[in-house]
């Protein structure tokens, strides 16, 4: 067993980190969050990142869910360097396990069904005590087992040690420990023959040669139980990160009712991946003061001992900051590219006049996303009617005949932000009006809104002939 065991023990010699999802949903902000930081620490140490997925819950693991997690890495740029590897392709090495632990004596089989399980934890519970198997079909030296039930299908326990205590050193909570009197024997497989999680996760660990374990603190109180399964085998104990939970910006735990939690939501919902990379980084994390930085500082950056041991708290503002930096920065090319499709899902045909890269040019920086981008965009290329109430705000007598004059000179003047703004300011000075008299009215007419980028960039966006042609429309 022990040769079986370590036959992979030499990828010990190296950081190897782990990303484990249960596909049974979407890929959510907690999860992508772990994958982010296992990844990073195998990226900062040179060391090798797994992805694993935990297919074992058949009634509940679909393949949508695998595909969803699939392409919520994808999207997060979070390449895995082994894997995807799917624990129901591992289940005849779980049950050679499982058979030597038979046999050496580290597990065991239990006769007692369910029914009995429960009745038993419901008188435990009517005395105060805390439900667990009693160890009733534990061997013991110089007890007595009974015989077993006639018609009844064994499950597997591990025979967990009776005394003293198992304890480590969480790389973000510190010292824990258990007494292990408090951890009954865990079922290691069913009935049927089939493998339980923590066996699984176990398993996966030691034949991956998996050096540190960065996850969810929902996962603390199985760690004791894995630990000593982990000793049981005669196996190297990996070290252990357990993660704080990620609260919503209400305070409460992060939740569906909280919105877009699923990674691919905020793909749809017009964030940049390097903009959620990001956010994520400093949930929980921090380097200094710093907020905004690529992925490669990141990965040189961070470390364990920054992490956090308390409750991060999701802020969506604060995710609208971060991805308008990127919006702003971003390739004008790529920008268009993004924002292209969501304006044919409009059923907007985008025309090459004017150029999509160019109206993204000049709207990126104002607004926070790639739909509100798309939303800007839009009104450039469709058949425009303005609203009767700002037309009749803005378009007011005092305004009009500077309005048409306008509209007389635009059709040769050069067409460019320039020549356009010195046209625009030589005829304000003229009929005597501030710039918003004239530029409000121009904008309600192009695109019908009173705020856009400024008003001779905008009109030297559209080809001449369509300035003239709405400006008539309403002159």
């Amino acid at each position: 067993m022990r040769a079986l065991l370590f036959a992979n023990s030499d990828l010990l010699m190296t950081i190897r980190t782990r990303f484990a999802p249960s596909p049974t949903g979407y890929l959510h902000i907690g999860g992508a969050r772990t994958a982010l930081f296992s990844w990073a620490y195998a990226r900062k140490h040179g060391g090798t990142f797994i992805l694993r997925i935990e297919d074992t819950d058949v009634e509940r693991s679909t393949p949508e869910a695998v595909r969803a997690i699939l392409d919520g890495m994808k999207w997060l740029n979070l390449d895995c360097d082994e894997g995807p590897f799917y624990q129901m392709r591992r289940m005849d090495r779980y049950k050679v396990v499982i058979r030597q632990m038979l046999d050496e004596g580290t597990a065991y089989h239990c006769y007692m069904t369910a029914e009995e399980l429960e009745a038993l934890r419901e008188a435990q519970r009517a005395r105060g005590e805390k439900p667990r198997y009693d160890g009733r079909w534990r061997p013991e030296p110089g007890k007595v087992l009974p015989e077993p039930p006639a018609g009844v299908t064994p499950v597997v326990r591990f025979k967990s040690p009776a005394h003293g205590a198992v304890a480590w050193k969480d790389l973000v909570k510190g010292h824990i420990a258990f007494e292990n009197a408090e951890l009954d024997d865990l079922i290691i497989a069913r009935g049927d023959g089939t493998p339980t999680y923590n066996f699984c996760v176990v398993l996966d660990d030691l034949d991956m040669g998996i050096t540190h374990v960065i996850r969810g603190d929902d996962h603390v109180n199985n760690t004791p139980r894995q630990i000593n399964i982990l000793k049981a085998l005669g196996a190297t104990v990996p070290q252990y990160a357990h993660l704080s939970m990620i609260l919503g910006d209400d305070g409460t735990k992060l939740s569906k009712r909280h919105g877009a939690v699923s990674v691919m939501q905020y793909e749809e919902d017009g964030y940049l991946p390097e903009a959620v990379i990001n956010y994520l980084a400093r949930l929980g994390w921090s380097h200094g003061d710093e907020e905004i930085f690529s992925v490669e500082q990141f990965c040189q950056w961070f470390d364990l001992d920054h992490i956090t041991p308390s409750a991060a708290q999701f802020n969506t503002e604060k995710l609208n900051w971060v991805n308008q930096h990127y919006l702003k920065v971003a390739d004008n090319a790529r920008l268009a590219a993004l924002v292209r499709p969501r304006l044919e899902a409009r059923g907007v045909k985008v025309s090459t006049v004017p150029a999509l890269e160019a109206v993204v040019a000049l709207y990126k920086e104002r607004v926070a996303t790639l739909n509100e981008l798309a939303d800007a965009a839009e009104v450039l290329y469709i058949d425009l009617h303005p609203a009767r109430e700002l037309l009749d705000t803005h378009l007011v007598p005092e305004v009009l005949p500077a309005l048409r004059e306008l509209a007389g000179r635009f059709a040769d003047v050069a067409w460019e932000a320039p020549a356009l703004n010195a046209l625009i300011k030589e005829l304000l000075a003229k009929h005597n009006l501030k710039m918003p008299k004239l530029a409000m009215p121009l904008r309600v007419m192009l695109v019908g809104q009173t705020h856009t980028p400024s008003v001779d960039a905008v009109l030297a966006l559209f080809p001449r002939e369509t300035v003239l042609a709405r400006m008539k429309k309403h002159l």
